[in-house]
């Protein structure tokens, strides 16, 4: 991600459908925003892309936090732009796993989800992450407490699933 993609991040950050599942739900103005990316942008423990479908266009984030270059444990996270074709979600999530393990080549990675976002919660348990944890009323959101299921994945487990989750992905595909 570079600064000249950072008013359409905001744009998907920003969308309901997006914001609802996050940790910060509040609607990010673009001052905050272009401060959280100065705060960012040189940090080595972070790397944030822009995630582009087969027709290269660009449709999501993907990120990685608490990276370090000996690899180790790993935390990611994405979202897809609103208008983001179906299906979208498996593609980034394949291809997050595939650079963290290939490029970052980290041992572990791992993801916190809101107990709300089932279907992510599912995504990710289809692509091989275990469930780890529950946060039990962790998060405020609105005026009530909501549990954050933690999840994980270790780089052999990937490998035993990775082609699973890609036959998944050019079978939806096909014609």
């Amino acid at each position: 991600m570079i600064e000249d993609d950072l008013l359409k991040v905001l744009e998907w950050r920003n969308a309901p459908e997006v914001r609802r599942n996050m940790y910060s739900s509040h609607e990010i103005t673009e001052n905050e925003h272009f401060q959280w990316f100065k705060k960012i942008e040189n940090d080595k423990t972070t790397v944030w892309l822009i995630f582009s479908n087969e027709k290269d266009e660009e449709c999501g984030v993907v990120y990685f936090t608490n990276y370090s270059p000996d690899g180790g444990n790993v935390f990611w996270g994405f979202y897809a732009a609103p208008d983001a074709a179906r299906g979208v979600g498996t593609k980034m999530e394949y291809a997050a796993l595939e650079y963290a393990f290939s490029e970052l080549r980290v041992h572990k990675l791992n993801c916190e989800v809101l107990s709300s976002n089932s279907a992510v919660i599912n995504l990710h348990k289809k692509c091989g992450f275990e469930q780890e944890g529950c946060f039990r009323d962790f998060h405020l959101t609105g005026s009530s407490y909501e549990d954050v299921v933690r999840l994980g994945i270790l780089e052999n487990e990937w490998r035993d699933m990775s082609d699973t989750v890609l036959e998944r992905i050019t079978a939806r595909m096909s014609p």
